[in-house]
């Protein structure tokens, strides 16, 4: 997912996104330690998104607060 994607969304977009990353991310673990994970390197990269899009959450905050 590309930050300018990102930085369009909508608040709520930005909340629903979250959640369904951080879902993502548990069934990954979840298939990770089945060892049904074919690629591995799929939750850093769920993790990246998670945090792209928290920072994005939060700059929004903050330039909402000025």
């Amino acid at each position: 997912m590309k930050v300018e994607e990102i930085r369009k969304m909508s608040d709520e977009e930005l909340s629903s996104e979250l959640a369904s990353l951080k879902e993502e991310l548990f069934k990954l673990r979840f298939q990770h330690a089945t060892n049904q994970l074919d690629n591995p390197a799929q939750i850093a990269q769920v993790k990246r998104d998670i945090a792209r899009v928290m920072t994005i959450q939060r700059e929004k905050q903050l330039a909402a607060n000025k």
